[in-house]
Order: C-alpha cells, then structure tokens, then sequence
C-alpha cells in the first residue's frame, strides 16, 4: 500500500522520530554521524516485532482500521481529520465526550473535511466518564486526547484490548499516572502494537535536521538550554448556564489541575521533550522552580498557576532553563534555544548561528506526518513505539510542576519512586460525583502555596 512504501522509504526524521534509546538505529546514539543518521532514516521500527500484527484482518476481516476518537475538542478533532486523511482505508466508527453535543459537533466538523469515511452512528457516539470503553470496542485504532489526567488509563485500556493507540500529551499528570503509562508502553511492545505520541516535534523534518547538525558538532559542546512558552491563558471560555460544578470544570479542563496538571506538563512537555532530544535523551536528575498565581484569579481560570520557572539539571553538567506563563498583555514567546560552545541552534526556528550558518527552507507538518507513519506503520506490520522518549519527556514536566507547588527541589528518583496522583484516581471519576476542588470563601480556587504544600 501507499503508506507502508511510505515507512520503507522514510525520511530524514526517520530515526528519530521513531528511534529512542532502545533502538540502536535511532540518531540519539552517541557518535552518530550525519551519514549514519540518513542512513537509518530508511530504517523501520524493531524487527523483533515483526509479523506481530493481524495486517489486513480488520473489522471482521476486511482491510478497514477502525478509528475511534476518546475526547471530542478542537485537538482531537483536528487528530481525527488527520488519523482519517493518513489512510483511505480508515473510517471513523466511534466516537466519546463528557458532553454528547460536543460529540455530535464533531462527528459533523469531521464529516465536512473527510466525508464517507466518518460512519459513527448515534449508536457509536457515547458521552460520560465510561464512554471511552464503547470506543475501544468498536475501534482498531485509538486517538487520545482528553483531559490528561484520563490518559493514561485509557492508552492502557486500549493496549490491553489490542488495539493501536495515539495519545496527546501529556502522557500523565502525576507519578501514578506515569506507571500507568509505562505498563501501557511495556506491553504494546509485547504485543507488537503501536505508540504513538502527541509530541509532534519528533516528526517535524526541519527540526529532526537542526538536531542531527547539533549532534555532528555545529555548535560545539552544548553549554546550556534555554526553553520558552510564553502566551496569554489558553482556551478560556464562559461559564455556561446550568451546568453543574463538575460539568464545568471538565468544559474547561486545562484550568483545573486535577484534569489537567497545570501547565509545565501541558505546555513545557514540548520544550522539555526537545531539550532532551539534542541530549541525546538525557533526563534531567533533579530541579527546583518558582510559580505561582499572579494576575488571572477570577474563577474562569480554575485552580492552576499563571507562571512557571524551574531550572533542571543534568549528569553530564548541562542545565535547562525552563519558562511558562499564561497571563495576557504581557510578551510572548515560544523557542527552544541550545547554546554551545562554537554557536547556537534555534530548533523550532530550524535555524544555526555562530562558526556554523545554517537554516532549513523545507515545509513540514508534523502533525500530520506523525498520522501518516503511524498508519503506515499498521498496514507494514512494523510497529512504532514511543514510549521511550514520551515517558520520560512527561516525567521531567511532572518533576518540575511539583517543585513550583512545593517550593522544594525535587529529583527524578523521588518522582518514580513516588504513588502521588491527583485525586480522585482516574477509574474512579463518575458522572455524578463532586469536583475535588470548588471555589473558597475568596471567591477564587484555592492553589497551592509554595513552602507549604506537600505532594510528595
């Protein structure tokens, strides 16, 4: 098919994108060269899993993928358009919300851009806390993306179930979650079944040929990185009339903590994720960070902070210095910025200063790209996996969030040592249970208070 020439030819992100400390193709090996690198761009995921997969048996034996969409907002309409457009054989047979009318907006916003190959029926359109387990019955392929606090019980969910999986970040909001996430990325690879990852930078050619000239010395030795996502609050909506406490914190979920995480893992995971791409996967051993809630109190903003600073440390020296904030009328930036020795590669603008002088003029979409070699990667029976790079990528955000709550610094081993989630626990939430967290004689949501707050 298609797709599956399109795996086997690949692509200069190719061993990147797909490769992780595991693989021995993946770029991030130490002394890669840029030869070997396109090299093993033409590679394929671990042969160890070949033959795996139930290639054309789907759907009652037909070559069919069923797609079904677990979260029915702006992001995972766009990932089902994509899901749908990286596939003529895929249809869209299921689909889930909180909220039923979200469900019916998009199965019509998904039917205008992809036509008959939406075919979910009422019958197939599921609302409520439990409607993510009719999806991945009616489904082969699973996209993600919800409030995070779900994901990692239903990425699990979905693997146990055998059926392949995309999953937005975060991949968790805490240090249980992340077991969770981990067991679900153990097993697919015991079952041979695919991965894959929100963190769309893995898959942008432009950036995966910005790290490689960082890789092969173009900067020198890298001394320090600098890591920006700066932007007025996101996704802020009114309050509708009768909705019920629980139904509008989940309306808009990235303020709240207990569904969200707050925003170092919501935004930074990106920044972090790329910080330890050019490190060729290194995670940071510990951090401390500074948050807080400054200007954005009224209630429409939930419980979450509206700055973040945290400083992550290395083994190997290097030090990430991380900034995020969602407060409006202030500057706005988002960068990722890796200063060596010889120079300075900008990697979200593809682009190098110093003794070297560089910068990538191609077009990619990643988001679109990271649909299309995951479908390839179905139909070829060569599963892609990435949870060795989106694990630990969640993990260094979880870190540094919980050290902005606490004021403390925190180490990497603390969090995976850690059982901490956020109440209540993911299998736990109902339709008709109370928040966690409701408006204080103030008139706001309480928030953490540094230096008092203990998590873990």
């Amino acid at each position: 098919m298609e797709q599956a020439k399109a795996i086997e030819s690949g692509s200069v992100t190719r061993s990147v994108a797909l490769g992780g400390p595991s693989q021995p193709e993946a770029a991030g090996a130490q002394g890669t060269t840029r030869r070997d690198f396109l090299k093993a761009s033409t590679g394929v995921a671990s042969a160890g899993v070949l033959g795996a997969l139930n290639i054309g048996a789907y759907a009652g034996g037909s070559d069919i993928l069923r797609v079904g969409m677990i979260g029915c907002g702006g992001r995972n309409n766009g990932a089902a358009v994509q899901a749908l457009a990286a596939d003529k054989g895929t249809r869209l047979t299921a689909m889930c919300d909180i909220f039923m009318d979200r469900v019916k907006a998009a199965r019509e916003h998904i039917r205008k851009a992809r036509g008959e190959q939406v075919v979910a029926d009422d019958d197939h359109c599921f609302a409520g806390f439990d409607g993510y387990k009719h999806v991945i019955e009616s489904s082969d392929v699973v996209v993600i993306a919800n409030a995070a606090k779900f994901h990692p019980l239903q990425t699990l969910a979905a693997i146990q179930a055998g059926k392949h999986v995309f999953v937005e970040k975060p991949h968790g909001i805490d240090p249980a979650g992340m077991k969770t996430i981990q067991k679900a990325a153990d097993l697919a690879k015991q079952k041979g079944l695919c991965l894959v990852s929100g963190l769309q930078s893995r898959y942008h050619t432009g950036y995966a040929e910005t790290v490689q000239r960082v890789y092969d010395g173009a900067i020198g030795e890298i001394v320090s990185i600098e890591e920006n996502f700066l932007r007025a609050p996101y996704v802020v909506i009114d309050r509708k009339p009768g909705l019920t406490e629980l139904q509008w914190q989940c309306s808009t979920q990235y303020h709240f903590r207990w569904l969200s995480g707050d925003d170092v893992p919501q935004s930074l995971v990106h920044n972090l994720d790329r910080a330890s791409w050019v490190l060729h996967n290194e995670v940071p051993v510990k951090c401390h960070g500074l948050g807080g809630r400054s200007s954005m109190t009224e209630p429409i903003y939930g419980d979450v902070f509206d700055h973040h600073s945290v400083i992550y440390e290395c083994a190997s020296g290097v030090r990430i210095y991380a900034f995020c904030r969602t407060t409006t009328g202030c500057y706005n930036e988002s960068s990722s910025i890796i200063l060596g020795a010889k120079g300075r590669a900008d990697i979200t603008a593809c682009r190098i200063t110093g003794e070297t002088n560089w910068r990538w003029t191609g077009k990619c979409d990643p988001y679109q790209r990271e649909h299309d070699l995951l479908f390839a990667a179905i139909r070829a029976g060569r599963p892609i996996n990435n949870g060795d790079y989106m694990i630990p990528s969640t993990m260094t955000c979880i870190m540094g969030q919980i050290s902005c709550y606490t004021g403390k610094e925190v180490t990497m081993e603390q969090i995976k040592q850690s059982d901490f989630f956020y109440p209540p626990r993911a299998e736990e939430c109902r339709d008709d249970m109370e928040p966690p967290v409701k408006v204080d004689a103030s008139g706001s949501y309480p928030v953490p208070v540094p230096g008092r707050t203990k998590l873990i």
